[in-house]
């Protein structure tokens, strides 16, 4: 492996997070929140990468409104950003990657875009496969690292793995968006896919000449923005008019599926987006009875719930099995396990209803 500058992190942080509703909102997304451990998502993400030898001061891009909640979490485990760029509004992953590689200086900086809502269990074999990436990222590849799969899940999108190019890296064959259940059971079963965690590491300037080629409306936009953006200290604030015209789009769609040097490292790492409340069952730690739970709950004779009960809230269960019960705020969820995805409907029922 050549020698390469720091890797900078890139971490999300845009998103607004209502699948974990109630205890997920806008103004309090789930990165924010610390639902596996003890510290927060976002928390836990920066300290994947802690600034040193290895890794840069990370670059955060972050919702407007979340900023000072940001800069709180991350001085609480001094993980000091080099900047905080605040999008004045959501354009999804593709700009949002755009801004942090032009902040980055646009030059050949690696930069290992995550989005900070993820887990991430095993973080050493994250690490050796970053280590793996980086002589296809030195030579221009755009890298993404595919998780291996468990379980047919039809929630994630899927990369096909192609012929080597490198020890524990591959070329990626195609994508395929959210399959139906039979061709993600016909995919795991081929052996050769794995799910598309949406974490990335590329050169800056390998992501912006990708722009260049495929987007340039939306390079065109960012580049204004970032020329306009009003600076204090690390905060960058990108200018909201120039930053409004670019198109709305993930990195998935308007870079990695087209370009033609995309390549996956696959790895298995504890990895699970958390998704939803069922997800967070899945890789909580439980009771003696199944029951993962959180705050003030007593549970008698009750068996595989997920229970969370909020700051000044108490939930009591008895006899009752298969549960997702979640008490915040003045809000309460109560439905089966395994259909915590109906969560939007509860959300678009809310919508119309007041």
């Amino acid at each position: 492996m050549t020698d390469h500058k720091p890797i900078v992190p890139v971490i999300l942080s845009g998103g607004s997070g209502t699948r974990l509703w109630p205890m997920s909102r806008p103004e309090r997304p789930k990165q924010m929140m610390a639902l596996t451990a003890e510290e927060t998502m976002l928390q836990l993400t920066a300290r994947r990468t802690p600034a040193g030898e290895r890794f840069a001061a990370p670059i955060i891009v972050a919702n407007a409104l979340h900023a000072d909640m940001v800069e709180e979490q991350l001085g609480a485990v001094e993980a000091r950003a080099q900047a905080l760029i605040l999008e004045p509004m959501g354009r999804n992953t593709a700009p949002a990657i755009a801004l942090a590689a032009i902040a980055a200086g646009g030059g050949s900086d690696p930069l290992l875009v995550m989005p900070s809502d993820h887990v991430i269990g095993d973080v050493a074999a994250f690490h050796a496969a970053i280590h793996a990436a980086m002589p296809a990222v030195d030579e221009g590849w755009l890298v993404t690292f595919g998780i291996a799969p468990d379980a047919p899940e039809t929630g994630y999108g899927y990369i096909q793995v192609g012929d080597a190019i490198g020890a524990g890296i591959h070329q990626v064959r195609r994508f395929v968006e959210k399959p139906k259940r039979e061709l993600a059971e016909a995919m795991i079963a081929a052996g050769d896919h794995a799910w598309n965690g949406g974490i990335f590491l590329f050169q800056a300037n390998t992501y912006l000449d990708a722009l260049a080629a495929f987007a340039p409306d939306m390079l065109a936009a960012a580049r204004a923005s970032m020329d306009r953006a009003v600076r204090e200290g690390t905060r960058v604030l990108p200018d909201a008019a120039e930053f409004a015209k670019s198109p709305s789009d993930s990195i998935d769609y308007a870079v990695m599926e087209k370009a033609t040097r995309v390549a996956v490292v696959p790895v298995s790492m504890g990895w699970s987006d958390v998704g939803s409340w069922d997800a967070l069952h899945a890789i909580s730690d439980r009771d003696a009875a199944g029951n993962a739970h959180r705050g003030e709950v007593v549970a008698i004779d009750t068996v595989d719930c997920l229970v969370r009960a909020g700051e000044g809230k108490r939930v009591a269960l008895v006899g009752v099995s298969d549960l997702i019960v979640v008490a915040d705020g003045n809000d309460v969820l109560i439905l089966p396990r395994g259909r915590s995805q109906d969560v939007k409907r509860i959300i678009e029922a809310m919508k119309h209803s007041s």
